[in-house]
């Protein structure tokens, strides 16, 4: 099919395809983390008139997981500081949320769900929000009782009923997670070290500046770090954690391990169901899958990725909202919603961490403020000097301004960025 064909096709399918859905029919969303909890809310908002079920596989109603790695940890938010609505106003929005319940499959001949007991449960559109799991670590003793990982809240309740008795604790993987919990571990008074494979901090997801930034931060902490390292085995007496031992041969005192090397898409279902998947459940600008009946949002999707001419998976609070308002507004036949460039942030110590865009194609990066005074920006940029993404360390105007940048494809002279003394609303002027 010529390009041409391809894209007025695609145009058409986004225009008809609202139209298509029976508006008092079954939705059942597989997934209730923030992009089902939210996709629900958003369907009644917007005049789905018939029934709505959430499936969660966890005890509790829908909430936010980023505060599990940093408030949560510390008992600064309770659990109703982290749902994401109370329970009576499923109730008010006639919202059927079903906790603690497992989908075993798909039967998309049936239209149906099958759940682990038996029960299935029709639905007219399927919503596929099932997140991602903590990436295992595979080596011997990975799965003693002292080596956890951090993606749900009962990940959360254990990790910080054993802070509370740790002495040592030793993080595999120099990533987002780990840092934070490091930073919540070392204000709990534990001994902390950081294994990371790589020769510096956040590899896959920040440049060099904020790294070095971030490793010197930790250090004032008093954290500790092994650079270019691999976990050879999690060593243990009597059944309890007492150590890592890395390839070289050298071994970490810890009594508490955290694996927070990544994680893995929860596309098991979809596969099984013969959807499209490429590290991820492939999904168009709609979020509709290869099937048209079923739709899949949040960290689990491979999606279109316009500002960059590429797809991509992306793990953040951003993505699960945006695409539960785009899956919402072609379900509900209402004008799809304008694309966001994706965001991100992490809180450690006292540093707020804030990223817009993605660095796909940048060449050159331009640094903004004095790290050594704790607020700088780094923007990337491409050979034409195209900004790209901006990571800002406590700089909350160059964080808001690079993010329209980005998305306005703002082609700008790497001086001005740099020069503090003309400010940051007059670079672009």
């Amino acid at each position: 099919m010529p390009d041409a064909t391809k894209r007025a096709f695609g145009a058409q399918q986004r225009q008809s395809g609202a139209s298509m859905k029976n508006l008092e029919g079954a939705v059942v969303i597989v997934g209730a983390g923030h992009a089902g909890g939210t996709v629900a809310t958003l369907l009644r908002q917007q005049g789905w008139r018939g029934p709505v079920v959430v499936l969660g596989d966890e005890a509790a109603a829908p909430y936010q997981r980023p505060p599990l790695s940093k408030a949560w940890l510390k008992g600064e938010v309770g659990l109703d500081g982290l749902l994401l609505r109370k329970a009576d106003f499923y109730d008010q929005q006639r919202i059927e949320v079903r906790t603690g319940v497992c989908v075993a499959a798909i039967d998309r001949a049936a239209a149906a769900v099958v759940l682990s007991d038996g029960e299935r449960v029709p639905y007219e559109v399927l919503i596929l929000a099932t997140g991602t799991r903590a990436r295992p670590l595979p080596v011997p003793g990975a799965a003693l009782p002292g080596v956890l990982s951090l993606r749900s809240m009962a990940d959360a309740d254990r990790l910080k009923a054993a802070l509370a008795t740790a002495r040592r604790m030793a993080v595999v993987g120099g990533g987002y997670i780990g840092l934070e919990v490091a930073s919540v571990a070392r204000a709990l008074g534990v001994d902390v070290t950081v294994v990371e494979r790589e020769a510096r901090l956040l590899a896959r997801v920040a440049s060099p500046e904020i790294a070095a930034h971030y490793q010197a931060l930790h250090e004032a902490h008093g954290v500790r770090f092994a650079f270019s390292a691999a976990v050879e085995a999690i060593e243990q007496e009597a059944g309890r954690v007492v150590g890592v031992t890395l390839a070289d041969g050298t071994c970490i005192d810890a009594d508490l391990v955290l694996v927070g090397i990544g994680a893995v898409a929860n596309t098991d279902l979809a596969e099984a169901a013969g959807l499209a998947c490429r590290d991820g459940v492939v999904v168009d600008e709609a979020c509709r899958t290869s099937d048209p009946a079923i739709y899949a949002i949040g960290d689990v999707t491979r999606r279109p990725l316009a500002l960059y001419g590429r797809d991509g998976r992306l793990e953040s609070v951003q993505n699960a909202l945006e695409q539960a308002r785009l899956a919402a507004a072609d379900l509900c036949g209402k004008p799809a919603p304008v694309r966001e460039v994706p965001w991100f942030w992490s809180d450690q110590y006292d540093a707020k961490l804030q990223i817009a865009g993605l660095p796909f194609d940048g060449i050159s990066r331009v640094v903004r403020g004095n790290p050594a005074q704790g607020s700088f920006a780094v923007f990337h940029l491409t050979a034409e000097g195209m900004v790209q993404t901006v990571e800002a360390v406590n700089a909350p105007a160059e964080f808001m301004i690079g993010r329209q940048w980005i998305g306005q494809r703002h082609v700008l002279s790497a001086s001005r960025i740099a020069d503090c003394a003309l400010p940051v609303k007059e670079i672009a002027a």
